[in-house]
């Protein structure tokens, strides 16, 4: 694709994305005067109306066009995180912050702005920062629409051990012919990256190596029906012999006539082994379950909550209960605790806990991680590390339930920078306010759990009575084998 193709092109999306809008009138593929914030939500608005009574070849010219400007955005994204940090630095000088704190909270704030965590939110800072000082080629191709944002993340990763003037050679090297670099997939950019890369600075591949071993960690997320995804990322010589060490242990059972598939075997040898169990299924660990009597007791159908995980179905959670009471657990001397705790019955919230002391007692730290499931901070949800004072406790905030959120240790030290602040909001349920040093407010709210007001003519509260079945009532179930 030749120059003028492609601005062509660039030009196209641009007028797609305007349509009619005044004040948009494209000049040589771009706007005559500088684009407001105003502007770009009228563009937002105007694809709503894009025209949709066109042929097949120009639906593909629509879709191209659009992919192009969503690259042009992420471009244009990436120098506005770097005129934010540079400001935000300044103002945090002319605050007497130590030169190592400035630019503390940024990468946070750009998380919140594009509805990411902040972890998210710190490596798009990061990729910014590298794409507009360092890799003018690579910066160039996305504000192109020659790369997607995806493919500018690959360059710059695979780039990042590099020295300033190497970074640089590698940059004209893979992205300034961008006839070629529009060809290459993900997999053929990641290899033609890594290939200059080494060619480059060898050592810096050692470099990363050791890098990355500093980095190895286990984590859990959710998966379909109950399931979950433990990952290892380890170094490759650890982890081909674990998965070794697990096939060699599902050889053997199959040989001896195991009828569980290898996939099984090696499943619950992972999970013995790293427990100490005889069996994968009398896992010595607490489980909190939370879910409402009337689920427990009653055969009700609304589901359960496994903090750290979601939703379970009503009769999953009967069953793991029955398992561990006298089912086929009971062999095991699991042990079983029921804890009973309260919840508002039209909004789901959980009922007030509170000490004098700073530090939340385990059982006011164990309600809060219940009620919240995970970091409150919008768009994070990491594994709750810290119950933090909303109002802090040296400006005579209480250690209650309603002035403690849990967080995650990132989140938790992010509230510390100059300009952040953050109250008690406004709203049914336990609500928190954040305002940012830029002025602006985010609003998180803590999920219902199980047990909220239904229309259930057995459960209709009558002042402070209820009939029947307690509509806020839910149970706290933690198995642990003896």
């Amino acid at each position: 694709m030749d120059a003028a193709t492609r601005d062509g092109t660039q030009q196209a999306a641009e007028q797609t994305a305007a349509g009619p809008v005044p004040g948009a009138v494209p000049a040589a593929g771009l706007p005559a005067t500088a684009v407001t914030v105003r502007q770009l939500a009228r563009w937002r608005e105007a694809l709503a109306e894009i025209d949709r009574d066109v042929t097949d070849a120009e639906r593909v010219d629509q879709l191209r066009a659009l992919e192009e400007l969503k690259a042009a955005a992420a471009a244009a994204q990436a120098r506005i995180a770097v005129d934010l940090d540079v400001s935000q630095r300044e103002e945090q000088a002319r605050a007497g912050l130590p030169a190592r704190e400035r630019g503390k909270g940024v990468g946070a704030q750009v998380a919140l702005a594009r509805r990411e965590s902040p972890h998210r939110g710190g490596r798009l800072l990061g990729l910014a920062k590298a794409l507009v000082r360092e890799m003018p080629h690579t910066h160039a191709a996305l504000t192109a629409g020659v790369i997607s944002e995806w493919r500018a993340t690959i360059l710059v990763r695979e780039s990042a051990t590099l020295t300033l003037e190497d970074r640089r050679a590698f940059d004209v090297e893979v992205a300034a012919d961008r006839t070629e670099l529009e060809r290459l997939g993900d997999r053929q950019l990641t290899a033609r990256a890594k290939q200059v890369a080494y060619r480059l600075d060898a050592e810096s591949v050692v470099r990363r190596a050791r890098r990355a071993e500093g980095e190895r960690c286990v984590t859990l997320r959710p998966a379909p029906d109950t399931m979950s995804y433990l990952t290892g990322l380890l170094p490759v010589a650890q982890g081909v012999a674990v998965l070794a060490a697990l096939t060699r242990a599902a050889d053997a059972a199959r040989a001896q006539g195991d009828p569980r598939s290898r996939g099984q075997v090696m499943a619950d040898t992972l999970v013995e082994r790293v427990t100490g169990q005889s069996t994968a299924d009398a896992t010595p660990v607490e489980i909190q379950l939370v879910m409402t009597d009337r689920t427990l007791l009653r055969g009700d159908g609304e589901p359960a909550v496994v903090p750290g995980y979601g939703p379970v179905p009503a009769g999953w959670a009967r069953r793991l209960v029955g398992d561990r009471l006298g089912g086929r657990q009971a062999d095991h001397s699991t042990e079983l605790w029921l804890r009973r705790l309260f919840t508002s019955p039209t909004t789901g919230q959980l009922v007030q806990m509170d000490s004098r002391r700073r530090t939340p007692p385990s059982g006011l730290a164990r309600f809060v991680d219940a009620r919240d499931q995970g970091c409150r901070s919008a768009w994070c949800g990491a594994p709750i590390r810290h119950h933090d004072h909303i109002v802090p406790f040296a400006e005579g905030g209480p250690t209650s339930g309603e002035n403690l959120e849990g967080t995650c240790e990132a989140c938790n030290y992010v509230k510390e920078a100059p300009g952040w602040r953050a109250r008690a909001g406004p709203g049914d349920g336990h609500v928190v306010e954040v305002t940012t040093p830029t002025g602006h407010r985010y609003v998180s709210v803590a999920p219902a759990l199980p047990g909220r007001h239904r229309d259930d003519p057995d459960i209709t509260p009558i002042g402070d009575e209820r009939r029947g079945s307690l509509p806020y009532g839910w149970t706290v179930i933690r198995s642990r084998a003896a």
